[in-house]
């Protein structure tokens, strides 16, 4: 069977774009983009990927001359769709371990204007251990402070030959924080104040917010999609059809990089917050707040909770009667990216367990849903119903049982004592759950502050809990409806 490259021609772009990563997603987000981008002749440009790790995944890379197939499974517009496409976006791969020089040659390059990456949270790392006279750096942010100061002599200093930094590390504000180590490196390597002049003058850092699921390599189902296919791909990689990228930065930043014209989700800024609370909240808080109520009602995966009439419609209140109502964007906007939100919990291609997200929930509970809780109360003057039943579940979930088969929980040692402790000494009474609710509202050293204090929470968050115990998860959410 031939190889991916033997069977389609591949188009020249002008290198355009430095990419540090080689990984499924980056693949299946970036460069799928500006593949989208050629197609409708709104970018004309193409990536060169470098190798930020000592691996050698770019050997695979440059022997399919960069080409990779890429499937996007999902829900669209309601519909369950199943697609593929040849990405062709990718011109060449470098590996710093063994090429070094050809990588800071790249530098040399004046059409050279983006620089994207995604290196894992623990990529933006200052390393003060990293030189210049290294070959490579051993960090990210090490080998790319070497190559702008390569920028910079190549170029005399001019202000033209800067980047537009587009990472996407899942960090806060990681355009800002990558800017900083950069900085610090440069002092650290006493270059001249000129090169830091124009690190703050040539170049803009976004922060960026991104979003797709991407399962990665199918190895499970290769031999199905080679058949399928009808070639051989190393490269294959799963993704599922939602995608959003927030991008904060200058308003002409999107002249450059113009993947809304190109109908991609993808959004410019000046201020990334509201999305990134947004996304907390919604996505993440609803995975939070559903978990421990889905499996003490007998489900076991995300699609089950929001597929079943009775569960599904609870997790759907809570959007959008509960979290949605106190987030500041347009409401259009939040219900649409909470339908897109609900229809890939949906999705059939992704298995995803509700144990699996159960990890570290009371941590996750204090970051993703306490906030909608205490700001739907300051707006309401009343408590949220659904979210404070959600804190009830939780606490029970922490008893470590459903239908009497044990829980494996997962969360720090002194969460899981805390409740051991809790639970092993409840006498059943009405009063001994109140001293139960009492101690975990008030753990401070997990939410900070004491939820006690909150006006009308331990009632209410004590009313639930008995309701669970005394009518078990099915009656008690079905009350309701």
């Amino acid at each position: 069977m031939k190889k991916i490259n033997e069977c389609f021609e591949k188009k020249s772009y002008p290198e355009k774009v430095l990419q540090f990563g080689e990984g499924n997603f980056i693949r299946a987000f970036v460069d799928w983009m500006i593949a989208d981008m050629n197609k409708t002749d709104n970018f004309n440009g193409s990536v060169v990927v470098i190798q930020p790790r000592k691996n050698n995944r770019v050997k695979i890379l440059n022997e399919q001359d960069g080409l990779f197939t890429l499937y996007l499974n999902g829900i669209k517009k309601g519909e369950v769709i199943s697609e593929y496409s040849v990405v062709d976006s990718i011109s060449r791969g470098i590996n710093t371990y063994s090429n070094y020089d050809e990588f800071l040659k790249i530098a040399e390059n004046p059409e050279l204007r983006f620089i994207t990456s995604n290196t894992t949270e623990a990529g933006i790392v200052y390393e003060e251990k990293d030189r210049l006279e290294d070959r490579p750096q051993s960090s990210f942010p090490g080998k790319l402070t070497a190559f702008l100061y390569h920028r910079y002599q190549t170029f005399n200093g001019n202000v033209d030959k800067g980047f537009i930094f587009l990472p996407c590390e899942l960090i806060d504000t990681n355009g800002a924080k990558l800017k900083e180590i950069i900085l610090k490196l440069a002092k650290l390597w006493d270059l001249e104040e000129k090169f830091i002049e124009w690190i703050n003058e040539a170049n803009t850092f976004c922060n960026t917010l991104v979003d797709r699921i991407v399962p990665g390599y199918p190895k499970d189902k290769i031999e199905e999609i080679t058949k399928k296919l009808g070639y051989k791909d190393k490269l294959v990689v799963e993704g599922e059809q939602f995608h959003l990228w927030v991008i904060q930065g200058p308003e002409w930043i999107k002249e450059e990089f113009p993947a809304d014209k190109a109908g991609l989700n993808v959004l410019f800024t000046d201020d990334i917050t509201p999305y990134r609370t947004r996304k907390v909240r919604i996505l993440n808080g609803v995975h939070t707040s559903m978990v421990a109520i889905s499996y003490l009602y007998g489900k076991n995966t995300v699609r089950e909770a929001v597929e079943d009439p009775v569960v599904g419609k609870f997790i759907q209140d809570i959007v959008f009667e509960e979290i949605i109502p106190t987030l500041e964007l347009p409401e259009k906007e939040l219900e649409d990216f909470a339908q897109d939100v609900l229809d890939r919990f949906k999705n059939p291609f992704i298995k995803h367990y509700l144990m699996s997200i159960s990890l570290n929930s009371m941590s996750k509970f204090k970051t993703r849903v306490l906030p909608s809780i205490l700001q739907y109360q300051k707006i309401n003057n009343r408590l949220p119903k659904r979210l404070v039943f959600s804190l009830s579940a939780l606490i029970t979930f922490y008893k470590g049982k459903r239908d009497n088969v044990k829980i494996d929980l997962q969360d720090s040692s002194d969460i899981l004592s805390l409740y051991q402790n809790l639970w092993d000494n409840y006498d059943g009474t009405r009063e001994g759950l109140e001293k139960v609710v009492e101690r975990v509202l008030g753990y401070e050293k997990n939410w900070e502050m004491n939820l006690n204090d909150i006006d009308g929470l331990h009632r209410q968050t004590t009313d639930y809990l008995e309701m669970i115990l005394e009518k078990g998860m099915k009656e008690a959410v079905q009350s309701f409806q």
